[in-house]
């Protein structure tokens, strides 16, 4: 397939989503809209991956591609090209399917814990799905899921953490494609949201660690591609 991926920052890339697509013999193209780069033409794409970033969803006058990101969004749906939405991904997917994007009430940075929902769990899309998993979070921000979707997964914290739009949008609040690569990126540009603190916020040197988590995570984000991108 022809994937492509939004970038949004630097150093939030796909990561460990690159070594999958290479195995399962994908194509990745990239917009990075930090550069000014244009949207692609649909026609050239078969299916998305949306990554995170600092920014918010709704900050237009500081970041005008974001009004060019969503519209591609919605087009994309209508032509039936399925989408993976990461953290920022998953907000703007949220919000493109209308579901509302606001500020949640804490702040989630670190290896936490969610729980996949036994409803979701029970399915037959996502049977393969385990009760728990420790995944990385790094945002303030959160979402009411949009309607008409499967709500997947969740924290004591911040409720909605995935969800499914029939076959098309699948959302991860979440890191599972973190590498050790990208992880130091993110430390190295958005260390300084760790001093603020918080109930839900580790340290530098806890996130650095927690990498090991991904031995049980990886195989995870494979099953869920390779079903979302079949």
């Amino acid at each position: 397939m022809r994937l492509h991926v939004f970038q949004h920052v630097p150093f939030e890339g796909p990561g460990e989503i690159t070594r999958w697509a290479r195995e399962r013999g994908h194509s990745l193209t990239f917009t990075r809209w930090f550069d000014g780069a244009p949207a692609p033409d649909l026609a050239t794409v078969d299916g998305l991956f949306v990554m995170g970033g600092p920014m918010n969803i709704y900050e237009h006058r500081q970041h005008p591609w974001l009004k060019t990101e969503k519209d591609f969004l919605a087009r994309a749906l209508e032509s039936s090209r399925p989408v993976v939405g990461i953290c920022l991904g998953a907000q703007l997917l949220a919000d493109v399917l209308g579901g509302r994007v606001y500020q949640n009430a804490v702040r989630e940075i670190g290896w936490l814990p969610i729980r996949w929902r036994a409803e979701a769990r029970s399915s037959v899309a996502f049977g393969f799905l385990p009760e728990t998993s420790t995944a990385l979070h790094w945002h303030g921000d959160t979402f009411d899921l949009p309607p008409r979707a499967q709500w997947l997964a969740e924290t004591a914290d911040c409720p909605h953490q995935a969800f499914a739009w029939g076959r098309l949008a699948l959302g991860l609040q979440f890191h599972l494609e973190a590498d050790t690569s990208s992880l130091a990126s993110l430390i190295e540009n958005c260390g300084h949201e760790l001093a603020a603190g918080g109930p839900r916020v580790q340290s530098a040197s806890e996130i650095s660690s927690g990498l090991r988590h991904q031995t049980v995570n990886l195989p995870l984000l494979w099953k869920l591609l390779d079903q979302w991108f079949a």
